[in-house]
């Protein structure tokens, strides 16, 4: 039987083309303050794209996946 992934969909707001990874996290409740951004990401539970990602000031574009280990996927739209 395949398993599928839910992917939650996050609006940018107009006018934006991107939104920096760590902003993305706490949107989205993977992570409760900005402090444990960095935690998260150094263990590589964090993927852009498929590719791992350990940057939290990484700019996260319209169309671009995250995918972090535990939770449902993130699409930016």
């Amino acid at each position: 039987m395949a398993q599928y992934r839910v992917v939650r969909t996050v609006e940018l707001r107009p006018g934006e083309d991107s939104i920096r990874l760590g902003q993305l996290l706490k949107l989205v409740d993977a992570v409760p303050t900005g402090a444990q951004v960095k935690d998260v990401l150094v263990t590589g539970d964090v993927r852009v794209n498929g590719e791992p990602e350990d940057r939290r000031g990484r700019q996260v574009r319209r169309g671009d996946v995250v995918t972090i280990a535990g939770a449902e996927d993130v699409r930016v739209a």
